[in-house]
C-alpha cells in the first residue's frame, strides 16, 4: 500500500472513530484544551462547538471539572500514565439537576513532529452505576435491617441504610401496635389513627420537627394518610408549592418547602395485610429527584424493614406474654417468717424471660427453704418448664427432703420434661435448668445448701464482712448426673444471704460485680426490701439483656427461751414424765390452753417412738407463730397414718395427732427420723411479752 493511500486511511478512520464512537472522545492539548472531540457522545449533544473546541472542561462541563482530573492529565501528558476507567460523578452541561457518572480513561499520544497529545475516553456508566448502588442499598438493608429485637431498633436500622445512600432525610412513623408488642391490626387504618415517631435521620443531623416517640396525627387528605388507606406507595417527583395537601397542616407541611425539600417518596410498611406504618423520604441536599426506580429501590429496603418490625413485634408480644406468665408462677412478696425476713428484686430481659424463678418456703421445725434457679432458653415455654419445676420443687420441699436429696428428685423431674420437650437437644447440652437450694434452720442457726448448676449465695454477716460458703456446683437438672454434695455452714444472727442469677452479676456496671454488691448488702439497717431497690437503683445499668433475678434474705435466730428439748429412753414410763414436762412449760409460755390437746400429741408421739422406734427418744417444743412439737427417735422406719377398724387395739395414734394439729409430717435425718405436729397459737394466747417478728 502506498503512503498517499496509508495517510488517507488513517485519516478515515480517525474520523470515523471521533465521528461514529458510542464513547465519548477527547483530544487534548498540553494546556489541557479541547483540540478535538465526539459530538455525538452524551452530555455535550448539541452544545455548539465553539463552546468546546479550545476549552478546558472547567469551562464547558463545570460539574466534572476537578483537581484530580487535572493532575491525572498533566500526568499523561508529562510522564505517559495511564487512566483506566476512572470513575468521575459530575451534571451534564446545562443540566444540573441531572448527574452523571462516567467511567474515564486517558492516554498520551506522541506524533511524529513531537508533539504530545492527551486522547480522553469517557463512557456513561450512569445508569450501571445507578444499578450498582441500588444493589448496594438492598445488601445493606439485608445485612444490617432486623440486627435489633425491637421496633425503635429496626426503624433506626432503616434510617442508616436510607440516608444518605438513598435520600437526604427521613422520617419513620409507626403505629403503636407493633412498638408495644399488640396484636396487629389488619387492613386500612383510619386518617386520624397517631402514630408514633420512630426515628428520624437527615444530613444535617438535626432531630426533625417531632421528636422521637411522640405520637402525631397526620392531616387529611395527604399522600401519608393515603398510603395508610391503600397500602400503596406515592412518588412526588416534583413538590410544587401550589400541592393543595401542603395546606392540610400548614404549620408541619409547608415548612417542607422552606428547607428545599423538592421530591418526596412516601412507603407504607405493610406485611401481607397488616399496616404497620409509613416512611417518608426526602431530597433537599441532592438536585436528582426521585425516579420510579428509587420508587421501587425503596418499596423493597421498607418491605425488609416491615417484616423485621412484625418479627420484633410478634417477638415482643411473646415476651409480655412470658413475663405476665412467668410474674403470675412466681410467689408474691415472700411472707414474714420467724426464720428470715426476705424480699426479692427481678427485672425481665430485652432479649428473652420467662425462665428465672425464687421461692421461699416455710419448712417445719420453723425452718426455711431458699430456692433460685434458672430454665435453659427464654419464652413462653420456658415460663411453663418453669412453672412446673417450682411446683415440683416446692412439693419436694415440704416433704423435708434434704438439699442434696431434692435436686436428686428434681433432676429425675427435669428429665421426664427434657423427654416430653426435647428440650436436651435444643439447650445443646446444658440441661434444662441450674438450681440453687438452701435450708436455714434459726434454731440451730445453720444453712444447709446444695447446687445444681448454679452459682452460690452471696453471704454478709452482720458485721460487713463478706462470709465464704464453699458450696460445690454439680450437673444442671435435667443431664441425669443425680449427684450432689450439700455445704452447711453456721450464720450469726443478722446475715444476709443473697441468691442471684447470672443476668445481675452481668449486669452490674463496672468490674468486680460480687464486690460491689456485697458492700451494698452490708448496711444492718436497711430492710431487704430496701436493699433489693437500691441495687435496682445504684448497681444496674439501663436495660439489662438477660433476666435479674436477686433474693434477699435476713437471718433470724430463735431465742433459747423458746425452745426446749428432752432425751428420755425406751421406756414405756418416759410417757407420763413428757406429759408432765409439757404441761410445765405450756404454763410457763402462758399457753394453758393448749396443755389438752398438746398432752394427747405428745403422748401418741412418744408412745410411737418406744413402741416402733429406737432409742434415744428426743423431744422438742418451739413456740413460734406455731406450737411446734417433735418426737425423734434412732429409727428410720417411716410412720403411716391408716383408719383403725372399731375391732383393732392400735393404729389410732397418727389419726388422733392429725385432728388435734393443723399439720403434722415426717422428716429423716442421718440419725434417724422426726415427727411434728404444728398448733396455731392465737395472738391473745402468745402474750404481750412475745417477741415474735411482725
Amino acid at each position: 500500500m502506498l503512503d498517499a493511500d496509508r495517510d488517507e486511511v488513517s485519516a478515515a478512520v480517525l474520523e470515523a472513530l471521533f465521528a461514529q464512537s458510542p464513547q465519548g472522545m477527547f483530544l487534548f492539548d498540553e494546556e489541557l484544551r479541547v483540540v478535538r472531540y465526539n459530538s455525538t457522545g452524551r452530555g455535550v449533544r448539541g452544545v455548539p462547538p465553539d463552546r468546546i473546541l479550545g476549552h478546558t472542561v472547567a469551562d464547558f462541563a463545570p460539574g466534572f471539572a476537578t483537581g484530580e482530573l487535572d493532575k491525572l492529565a498533566r500526568e499523561v501528558l508529562r510522564d505517559g500514565v495511564r487512566v483506566r476507567e476512572l470513575l468521575v460523578r459530575g451534571y451534564v452541561p446545562g443540566r444540573p439537576e441531572h448527574e452523571m457518572a462516567v467511567a474515564v480513561s486517558m492516554y498520551r499520544i506522541r506524533l511524529d513532529n513531537g508533539q504530545v497529545f492527551g486522547l480522553a475516553s469517557v463512557e456513561d456508566v450512569t445508569e450501571r452505576q445507578a444499578a450498582i448502588r441500588r444493589l448496594d442499598v438492598l445488601h445493606a438493608a439485608h445485612r444490617r435491617i432486623g440486627a435489633s429485637l425491637d421496633a425503635p431498633g429496626i426503624a433506626a436500622e432503616l434510617a442508616a441504610v436510607a440516608v444518605p445512600a438513598l435520600a437526604d432525610a427521613i422520617t419513620v412513623d409507626l403505629l403503636d401496635e407493633p412498638m408495644r408488642g399488640l396484636p396487629a391490626r389488619h387492613g386500612p387504618v383510619e386518617a386520624d389513627a397517631p402514630l408514633r415517631r420512630a426515628a428520624f435521620r437527615s444530613l444535617d443531623g438535626d432531630t426533625g420537627p417531632i421528636g422521637p416517640g411522640e405520637l402525631s396525627t397526620f392531616p387529611v387528605s395527604t399522600p401519608f394518610t393515603r398510603s395508610l388507606d391503600d397500602a400503596r406507595p406515592r412518588l412526588i417527583t416534583h413538590l410544587d408549592p401550589s400541592e393543595p395537601w401542603l395546606d392540610t397542616d400548614p404549620e408541619r407541611l409547608r415548612p417542607l418547602l422552606a428547607t428545599g425539600i423538592h421530591t418526596v417518596i412516601v412507603v407504607p410498611l405493610t406485611v401481607q395485610d397488616t399496616l404497620l406504618g409509613v416512611v417518608g423520604l426526602y431530597r433537599y441536599r441532592h438536585p436528582e429527584p426521585f425516579d420510579k426506580d428509587d420508587l421501587q429501590l425503596a418499596t423493597e429496603v421498607a418491605a425488609r424493614a416491615a417484616l423485621s418490625i412484625d418479627q420484633a413485634r410478634s417477638y415482643a408480644r411473646e415476651r409480655n406474654i412470658a413475663t405476665t406468665l412467668q410474674r403470675h408462677l412466681l410467689p408474691r412478696e415472700p411472707q414474714r417468717l420467724s426464720a428470715v425476713d426476705a424480699a426479692h428484686l427481678y427485672l425481665p430481659g430485652a432479649v428473652g424471660s420467662g425462665g428465672d424463678w425464687y421461692d421461699v418456703i416455710p419448712l417445719s421445725g420453723t425452718r426455711v427453704g431458699l430456692a433460685i434457679g434458672a430454665v435453659t432458653g427464654d419464652g413462653i415455654e420456658a415460663a411453663a418448664t418453669m412453672g412446673q419445676l417450682r411446683t415440683a420443687l416446692r412439693t419436694l420441699a415440704v416433704l423435708d427432703l434434704t438439699p442434696e436429696e431434692l435436686l436428686v428428685r428434681l433432676d429425675e423431674t427435669a428429665r421426664v420434661l427434657a423427654v416430653e420437650q426435647d428440650r436436651r437437644r435444643r439447650a445443646g447440652g446444658r440441661g434444662v435448668a441450674s438450681c440453687l437450694y438452701l435450708v436455714y434452720d434459726p434454731v440451730e442457726r445453720t444453712c444447709v445448701g446444695a447446687s445444681a448448676g448454679h452459682p452460690g449465695p452471696l453471704i454478709v454477716g452482720p458485721d460487713g464482712e463478706q462470709v465464704p460458703y464453699p458450696i460445690v456446683t454439680g450437673e444442671p437438672l435435667g443431664l441425669g448426673d443425680g449427684c450432689y454434695e450439700t455445704a452447711t455452714l453456721e450464720l450469726a444472727e443478722g446475715s444476709v444471704l443473697a441468691l442471684h442469677t447470672d443476668g445481675l452479676t452481668s449486669a452490674v456496671r463496672g468490674s468486680d460485680p460480687l464486690g460491689r454488691l456485697a458492700r451494698l448488702l452490708a448496711r444492718p439497717e436497711r430492710e431487704p426490701r430496701a436493699l433489693a431497690d437500691d441495687i435496682a437503683y445504684g448497681l444496674l445499668s439501663g436495660r439489662q439483656r438477660d433476666d435479674v433475678l436477686l433474693l434477699v434474705a435476713r437471718t433470724r435466730a430463735l431465742a433459747e427461751d423458746r425452745v426446749a428439748a428432752w432425751s428420755f429412753p425406751g421406756d414405756p414410763a418416759v410417757v407420763a414424765t413428757a406429759r408432765r414436762l409439757v404441761e410445765h412449760k405450756l404454763a410457763e409460755w402462758g399457753l394453758a390452753e393448749l396443755e389438752f390437746a398438746t398432752d394427747l400429741i405428745v403422748s401418741e408421739l412418744v408412745t410411737n417412738a418406744v413402741r416402733y422406734g429406737a432409742a434415744p427418744i428426743r423431744l422438742r417444743m418451739i413456740r413460734d407463730r406455731e406450737l411446734i412439737c417433735e418426737v425423734s427417735d434412732s429409727s428410720s422406719s417411716a410412720p403411716h397414718l391408716r383408719r383403725a377398724r372399731s375391732t383393732d387395739e392400735g393404729g389410732r395414734g397418727l389419726f388422733i395427732v392429725g385432728q388435734l394439729a393443723d399439720r403434722w409430717g415426717t422428716r429423716f435425718s442421718r440419725r434417724g427420723k422426726t415427727i411434728w405436729a404444728e398448733q396455731p397459737v392465737e395472738p391473745a394466747e402468745q402474750g404481750e411479752g412475745a417477741a415474735l417478728p411482725e
